[in-house]
This record gives structure tokens, sequence and C-alpha cells, in this order.
């Protein structure tokens, strides 16, 4: 009897709201950590090896692993009575903290780079104690770097004016600042791959400098690409109307990662572009 009792209050309890969704088992987070792994693994043995067949599978795999969990966490999100305030709020949060843990993360590619900057002596080299070390010839900051800079400058007023449009409910300008916003992204992308083929010094066995600007200027084209995917997604959203002014975290996410890619590269351009040149010259 008391565990007929039981179980019915316990079915009551069951049906009453709450404000927290309770996120469904997925094995996505699973295989994205596989993904990645096989992916950084990849870039290892391709950097020192000459081996990409990893590389190519773990990138594979990452690209698969976001799409269908991109896609679960969309049907989530339009599912009506799910996501409810305090939910909403403790996405904004943990979308915050993510970018702080990213800020974290090129904090250590800036202090490996200072580090080096500013006490030259400790490359432990033959050659005199100057940064960049002798031989190497810097990339020129006035030229490709300064053009993906107003490249990325201008996409960050175009999101900007994507989510003023949304705001106010204007679709069609919605859609056009996102699209505006992707090709800038491109744009970046292609601007960055033209640096790196034409660069003055080595992306193997290039030295200290080389690894330094590489590890740096490369990871944040790594989030220059997540960030553009994120757009592009986004986009196929806003032309689905799944966009409200009231409903719109997916891009309001989306808008503050691109954001931080900016501020990063404005960091990237004056440390290692500009400053990393003067070093040269006034040597």
């Amino acid at each position: 009897m008391s565990g007929t009792v039981h179980t019915a209050t316990d079915q009551i309890k069951s049906t009453v709201p709450h404000p927290y969704h309770l996120v469904t088992p997925s094995i996505w987070p699973l295989c994205g950590a596989v993904s990645f792994m096989l992916t950084f693994t990849g870039i290892i043995l391709a950097a020192h090896f000459h081996i990409y067949y990893v590389l190519a599978a773990g990138f594979i795999c990452a690209l698969a692993t976001g799409f269908v969990w991109w896609r679960d966490m969309i049907r989530e999100a339009r599912t009506p009575g799910l996501h409810k305030l305090v939910t909403q709020i403790g996405q904004r949060y943990g979308m915050a903290l993510f970018i702080s843990s990213e800020v974290m993360f090129f904090v250590s590619f800036f202090w490996n780079y200072f580090n080096y900057f500013f006490f030259p002596d400790k490359m432990g080299t033959a050659f005199a104690p100057v940064w960049p070390p002798m031989g190497i010839t810097t990339i020129d900051p006035f030229a490709i770097p300064l053009f993906n800079t107003m490249v990325l400058l201008l996409s960050g007023t175009t999101i900007t004016w994507a989510h003023h449009c949304l705001l106010e409910d204007d679709q069609k300008g919605l859609v056009r600042g996102l699209a505006v916003t992707v090709v800038l992204g491109l744009m970046f992308l292609c601007g960055q791959a033209w640096e790196y083929t034409h660069s003055p010094f080595p992306f193997y066995h290039g030295g200290i400098f080389a690894s330094s600007f590489f590890i740096a200027t490369g990871f944040h084209g790594v989030h220059v690409i997540i960030g553009t995917i994120f757009l592009i997604v986004c986009l196929f959203r806003a032309r689905a109307g799944q966009f409200t002014p009231k409903r719109h975290f997916g891009f309001e996410a989306a808008a503050w990662y691109w954001h931080f890619v900016d501020v990063v590269w404005l960091f990237l351009f004056v440390c290692i572009y500009f400053l990393g040149r003067s070093a040269i010259v006034a040597g």
C-alpha cells in the first residue's frame, strides 16, 4: 500500500512545472572530444612528420559532430516550454564564462610572445639577444594584416547592424547583415591563407618567432572559422524566420563570439605584427 502511494506521489511531482531545463543524454559531447583530440594530434603529426590523414579524419569527424549536435540544440531551443527565463539566463552566463576561458587561452599565447619580446636572452641562441631573432624578416603590418584588420572591424559593424535589424523585427535587414558578415569572415580567411603561403619565415623549423607567430595567429584563424560557421548557421535560421526580437539567443551568442574574435585580432595586430616589426627596425 505504501509503495503504491509513493509511486503516485512521484508521478504527481514529475508533472509539476519548474523553470529549469534538464538536458537529455547525448553522445555528441564524447564524439566532439574524440574529434578534437584527433584534430590536435593530427596537427602535431602534420607539423613534425608530414602525416595528414589523422588531421583530415579529425577535422571531418569534428564537422560531422558539430552538424548533428547543432541540429539537436536547435530542435531543443525551438521546443515550446523548454527554455524558460531561468534557462535563458543560464545560457547567457554560460556563454560569458566560455568567452572568458577563451580570453585566458589567448593570454597564454601573448604571455609566451612577450616573454621573448622583452627578454630575448632567454632564447639561448648563439646570436645577439634581439627580438625578432637575427635573420628573421617580419611581415609588413601595413599590407595584408592591415587589410584583414579593416575587414574584421567592418564585420563587427555589420553584425551589429544585423542585431539592430533583428530587434526592430526587420528580417530582410537581419539576413543581409548576416550575409555581409559571413562574406567578410571568408575574406579575412582568404587574406590569412595568402599571408601564410607568402610568409618570409617558414612554418616548419622557423624557430621561436615562427612558433609564437603561427600558434597565436593560427588559433585565431581557427576561431574565425568557427565563428563564420556559427554565423552561417544563424544565416540559415534567419532565412527560415527562426529568430524573433524576444527569442534570439543563438544569434546573440554568435555576435558575442564574433566581437571577441575582433578584439583578439586587434591585440594580435598591435602586439605581434606592429610591435614585432618596430622591434626589428629599431634594432
